[in-house]
């Protein structure tokens, strides 16, 4: 007879095989009865048959990234409450079962892990700056001040939350795309602090800072678009009419003054811009109204599953 929801903790791993076996052992002894499930993505080491012989369900993902994992282990596997962790044994078991009774208990759908730095190389200040600056990005544009670690790897999930998810990224932007996601939906959310440790030094880390950054940024520059489109191209359009203007004015004023166009190609051009900011002024009301109706369909995809049932 099943005494509560079942739980299912996913690690996403590429090379993780010196700390694979920790991360298991760690959670499995805070949650015995979640289902451990590890996502190899193209290991060249031993990781996959580490995770199996310490009793994880290992999943293989070819396309390689942290995304397409993340996506491949959210759409194979079935439970009413997630934890998704990386593999590098660098991230606190001790606080799942709280992460597992607030999901349940105050019916959140997401709980975010933010990092504690327990050591000076643990958080690197390049790491760190990036972190800062993504995550006020996405709360200024998006609407929220109570996340201060987006890019933590360390979430749980409801099921609500798993199963419609789109999870359109492929690297290690998926975390970006978790929380825009979060807070388009208005889900409920919340965020908890936790140790942070050291990456052991037979385990170098697969972030890198610059190109990561970059992939990060266009996915935020791409929500924007996809989720503000009346914001971003009502900007495009008054940046436009701007720059019409001040090629336009002084052409007008001459042909006021002299009945003259002596500047024919000039006021082309900010004809040409103006008319562009028509069409992008009004690209962006279309859009909108378009963005509206694909976030019903998404909420009401979120309602159509039961909430976390109780313990």
């Amino acid at each position: 007879m099943k005494s509560g929801p079942s739980i299912a903790i996913l690690i996403p791993c590429f090379n993780e095989a010196p700390t694979v076996e920790a991360v298991i052992s760690g959670f499995r002894a805070h949650l015995p009865d979640a289902k451990i499930f590890v996502c190899d993505n193209n290991s060249d080491d031993d990781t996959a048959a580490i995770a199996r012989r310490a009793g994880a369900i290992v999943i293989h993902e070819e396309r390689q990234g942290k995304g397409n994992a993340t996506r491949r282990m959210f759409a194979d596997t079935d439970a009413d409450l997630y934890l998704m962790v990386d593999g590098d044994a660098t991230y606190d078991p001790s606080v799942a079962s709280r992460i597992i009774r607030m999901l349940v208990e105050d019916r959140y759908d997401l709980i975010n892990v933010a990092r504690k730095a327990t050591g000076s190389a643990s958080f690197r200040s390049g790491h760190r700056f990036g972190n800062w600056l993504f995550t006020g990005l996405v709360g200024l544009v998006f609407g929220t001040s109570a996340i201060n670690d987006m890019l933590s790897g360390y979430k749980g999930f409801s099921r609500r939350f798993v199963k419609t998810f789109p999870a359109l990224s492929s690297g290690f932007e998926i975390e970006t795309e978790i929380m825009i996601h979060a807070l388009e939906l208005r889900l409920p959310i919340y965020e908890i602090e936790a140790a942070y440790g050291e990456r052991p030094n037979d385990s170098p880390s697969k972030l890198r800072t610059l190109r990561d950054g970059l992939h990060i940024l266009r996915l935020v520059g791409f929500f924007i678009r996809q989720e503000r489109p009346f914001a971003f191209f009502g900007s495009l359009s008054a940046f436009l009419v701007a720059g019409s203007l001040w090629l336009g004015l002084p052409v007008v004023m001459e042909f006021f003054a002299t009945g003259l166009v002596p500047r024919l190609p000039t006021a082309v051009l900010a004809a040409s811009l103006s008319l562009c900011a028509v069409v992008s002024f009004l690209s962006g009301v279309i859009l909108d109204a378009v963005t509206q109706t694909r976030r019903e369909i998404k909420r009401l995809n979120y309602l159509s599953l039961p909430p976390v049932p109780k313990l």
